[in-house]
């Protein structure tokens, strides 16, 4: 997407000035504060912070998801040109439809109690993506289920979550999510669970996901590496509040702050090849000592 179509068109998600403070024994805490960024059609923007930094606080805001008796929301948050906050009741219009949430635990996201294929299929229901016949709900569960490359999909649909592996379940979120056929994903650390290898799947995946069908994402990180391979913008967060925002390039190569800084430096890198062999020894008792 050029930079005038950027400009011309309504972003997907426009948030200006969110604050969220919540309601503490101690007192009012500001979890969030006033931070404003956009997101367009087939863009992926992150939000990075350490744990606390309230990242995922301002995630679960715009998606009117903290407790309403706790948390006290203010500012603009227009989902494809709906204001969310402004009148909280339209929240429901958009929230499962508009926009779908990639949770970030599989293993307590999903029920244990509930097969994957009743889950998905409640999903795709709840959505209206499909007709009410069974046939075509689940005709539908399993076309869901090839798009995020789940092998063997009408078997995986009998299972249960404790049967699958992490990567596997963090698959069926993500088709969950894609059964209302949301313009706009919110995936919250939705590779943290993972190891490195299962995080390259999942990423090209959302990658893959937003080629075809032109979504935006928001992501929610602590991981700059992660932030690195996805992100065409980054903001950087600190105490509730965004201390340095840009392309990801620049944020990469040319941080301003020292907090950018750090978050780069935690950012593991492999160390030079060592091609010497470790000398073995074989002791009396038997034992290799290396």
């Amino acid at each position: 997407m050029n930079l005038h179509s950027k400009m011309t068109e309504q972003p997907l998600l426009e948030v200006r000035d969110f604050q969220v403070e919540l309601i503490t024994d101690a007192g009012i805490v500001r979890a969030v504060d006033c931070v404003s960024f956009t997101i367009h059609r087939g863009e992926t923007v992150t939000i990075i912070g350490e744990s606390g930094s309230g990242k995922s606080t301002t995630a679960m805001g715009i998606l009117r998801l903290l407790p309403e008796d706790l948390a006290v929301l203010s500012g603009t948050v227009r989902i494809d040109g709906v204001d969310v906050i402004a009148d909280p009741k339209a929240i429901d219009k958009v929230r499962g439809r508009t926009l779908a949430l990639i949770p970030q635990d599989p293993m307590t996201a999903l029920s244990p109690v509930h097969s994957i294929g009743n889950q998905l299929s409640e999903a795709i229901r709840i959505a209206g993506a499909a007709s009410k016949d069974p046939g075509a709900v689940r005709a539908r569960a399993i076309r869901l289920l090839e798009q995020v490359h789940i092998p063997t999909p009408d078997a995986q649909l009998k299972k249960y979550p404790h049967q699958l592996s992490g990567g596997m379940l963090q698959r069926v979120l993500i088709a969950i999510a894609l059964a209302s056929e949301p313009q706009l994903l919110v995936a919250d650390e939705p590779t943290s669970a993972l190891d490195v290898t299962v995080q390259a799947g999942i990423l090209d995946l959302l990658l893959e996901l937003q080629e075809q069908r032109g979504i935006g994402i928001l992501m929610i990180t602590h991981d700059l590496g992660v932030a690195r391979l996805i992100s065409d913008r980054i903001h950087v967060m600190k105490d509730g509040a965004f201390v340095e925002s840009g392309e990801v390039q620049q944020i990469v190569e040319n941080p301003s702050t020292e907090y950018t800084r750090k978050l780069l430096a935690a950012v593991p890198v492999l160390g030079a090849w060592d091609e010497t062999p470790a000398a073995t020894t074989l002791t009396t008792t038997g034992v290799r000592h290396e």
